[in-house]
């Protein structure tokens, strides 16, 4: 009998799902009441923080995928040569 892991159960993904949501709300919304500091004037916008990271995580990923066409090899690459050395 195999243990079930306890993000197996789809009540506890939407539960996390909504908690992150309502975090990330909230973390925005505090930037009405902490004086950020900013150094340039777009830091000013509301929600560019959150915008800022979302575009830059984004980026990455877009990024990696498009770095993968050159970096990848096949899945036999390993397996090609077996000389003794």
């Amino acid at each position: 009998m195999k243990h079930r892991h306890w993000l197996d159960d789809q009540g506890n993904v939407q539960t996390l799902w909504r908690g992150f949501l309502v975090l990330l709300a909230l973390t925005v919304v505090a930037g009405f009441f902490v004086d950020m500091h900013p150094h340039f004037e777009i830091e000013r916008w509301f929600g560019f923080n959150a915008a800022y990271g979302f575009v830059t995580c984004l980026l990455m990923i877009v990024g990696a995928k498009f770095m993968g066409f050159f970096l990848k090899r096949p899945d036999s690459h390993y397996s090609g040569d077996q000389r003794d050395e």
